[in-house]
């Protein structure tokens, strides 16, 4: 039987390093889709600007991290799928969207398990938002 190890912080939002980390994860993620061109159709999905989005991303992590709940302060539920019809996405926007956060979280250091761990929450998260 493998005993699973212990995170060496009670959630995620403290394993990350806090509301910093979780801002600057947020920021390089949406610098990556404005600087890479793999990221291009995920890109034109996000319209002129890009400061709308990195709020509201900054916002729900810090909650769904287990950190403070800025986002349901400001918004209430998430009700993420519904707020995410109104744009197409398939396989394509949903791979570039886990490959640009995969590089964002490398490029912000985050640690190699708490990475791999929210890779995995991310694709179920991003799979589940397709709508076509």
């Amino acid at each position: 039987m493998q005993i699973e190890e212990k995170p060496p912080f009670d959630t995620p939002f403290e394993w990350i390093g806090g509301e910093e980390k979780v801002r600057a994860l947020v920021d390089r993620f949406y610098d990556l889709m404005d600087l890479e061109p793999g990221y291009q159709e995920l890109r034109q999905a996000h319209g002129s600007s890009l400061q709308d989005a990195r709020d509201k991303l900054f916002w729900f992590l810090c909650g769904w991290l287990g950190g403070p709940d800025h986002y349901q302060q400001r918004f209430g539920h998430p009700r993420l799928r519904m707020r995410h019809m109104p744009f197409s996405i398939g396989i394509l926007e949903r791979d570039q969207w886990l490959a640009c956060m995969d590089q964002a979280m490398g490029d912000v250091g985050v640690d190699e398990k708490l990475r791999s761990r929210l890779g995995q929450s991310f694709f179920q998260t991003a799979d589940w938002m397709r709508n076509r």
